[in-house]
């Protein structure tokens, strides 16, 4: 099997990272913008956050060592109807942490205090790989604070039960590398969100449960994450939609962004009480 996690770890910290901004691509500078970008101290960091657009809350949250930027292709498309709050998770993006633990719940909690903050009950979510995960324990942690979720390319346990490709622990060796690497706060916090994709999440079946929003569970038939564990998800939840997206990996929101912000908006817009059925792109 490959030895994904470490090529993950040398390729963030030595490299630019893939959620950093193409000049020539954008007109915003989304996940880096002086303008609007804005910091809140809770819970032992600094959080890193961008509102663009106003309306009905709508919270981003990207996937592992990425950030707002992730969601280029999405911003300006749902900040025509919402108010769009892109955040940097801890130890990932611009947001600082310096502590030496990290877990999916603490991020999720992270999100609920941003709201918090903000002033803001509830909001509808989108949650892309541990974005996704995020978003599921917000979900289940604190309910009150989602409206409705989307998630796409989410996983609850670390194992070969969910991975077409499997993220190896990190051998001696591997541990050895990188400790020859010069240990600033960024290559610690690189690897302390590599190493937590590892071994984490363990997200029971019965979690699932006690989510009462709907939620859009998203997949693409190649991606990483097995169609039959996003199926699982989908199973579990009370009020879920699946949407499984044909010749699609991991990159849903990217790869098919047009198709994928259509429906995620409908989704958004659909009263919770409607079957989304034939009438879907009416």
């Amino acid at each position: 099997m490959k030895k994904i996690a470490l090529a993950l770890i040398l390729f963030f910290i030595t490299q630019t990272s893939f959620s950093q901004i193409n000049q020539t691509e954008l007109a915003k500078n989304f996940g880096s913008n002086a303008a609007v970008g804005k910091y809140i101290n809770t819970r032992g960091i600094e959080l890193y956050y961008e509102i663009y657009g106003k309306g009905e809350p709508l919270l981003l949250i990207h996937g592992n060592s990425g950030s707002i930027n992730n969601f280029k292709y999405q911003i300006d498309f749902f900040a025509k109807k919402y108010m769009v709050i892109g955040v940097d998770s801890r130890a990932q993006g611009k947001s600082i942490d310096t502590s030496s633990i990290l877990n999916y719940e603490m991020m999720a909690d992270d999100l609920n205090a941003l709201l918090d903050s903000l002033k803001i009950d509830s909001a509808n979510v989108i949650g892309w790989s541990d974005g996704g995960i995020n978003g599921l324990l917000l979900a289940i942690r604190h309910p009150k604070k989602v409206k409705k979720l989307a998630v796409t390319g989410a996983n609850l346990v670390p194992d070969t039960s969910v991975f077409s490709t499997y993220c190896n622990n990190l051998t001696e060796s591997d541990l050895a590398k990188l400790r020859s690497l010069k240990q600033d706060t960024k290559t610690r916090n690189s690897i302390k969100v590599v190493h937590m994709m590892q071994i984490e999440p363990n997200i029971p079946l019965t979690d699932l449960h006690k989510i009462k929003c709907p939620v859009l569970v998203i997949g693409g038939d190649n991606d990483v994450i097995k169609p039959s564990h996003t199926l699982q998800i989908f199973e579990n939840i009370p009020q879920a939609y699946l949407w499984m997206l044909p010749f699609s990996g991991h990159a849903t929101l990217q790869r098919h962004k047009d198709e994928f912000n259509k429906k995620v908006f409908e989704f958004f817009k659909t009263p919770f009480h409607t079957v989304l059925g034939d009438d879907w792109d009416k």
